[in-house]
């Protein structure tokens, strides 16, 4: 049944809700030009307030402040690879800060600050 037909009994159809494709969303991007690791853990830069932002990272900005990159993914029920594109602009734009992941060559004072951040953050739930 098209969306402005009748039923049978002459009800109005309803319409079916359209899904956005997500390279809408990201304007045809498919990459960050942000390294976002998916456990990487975002902050909202307070010095940022006020300034315009786009309409679709709006729910990212959000969610995000002391999240990891799958956390907003999943809160915002949005596909990774959206999720990065547009974190990234949000990085890019000085809205969101990313706080460093450990490496294979990160040195052993990281990866202790590292577990300490990661304590702290349990220890909040």
């Amino acid at each position: 049944m098209a969306p402005d037909e009748t039923s049978a009994n002459g009800d109005e159809a309803i319409p079916s809700p359209r899904l956005v494709r997500p390279y809408t969303i990201t304007a045809g991007r498919t990459k960050a030009t942000v390294d976002l690791p998916l456990e990487a853990t975002l902050r909202v830069d307070p010095r940022a307030d006020g300034q315009p932002v786009n309409a679709a990272a709006v729910p990212l900005l959000e969610m995000c402040d002391t999240k990891s990159v799958a956390e907003v993914s999943a809160l915002v029920s949005m596909p990774i690879g959206v999720v990065r594109v547009l974190l990234s602009d949000l990085v890019e734009q000085g809205f969101v800060t990313v706080q460093t992941t450990i490496t294979e060559s990160s040195s052993r004072d990281e990866r202790i600050e590292l577990i300490e951040r990661t304590l702290r953050g349990l220890r909040t739930y």
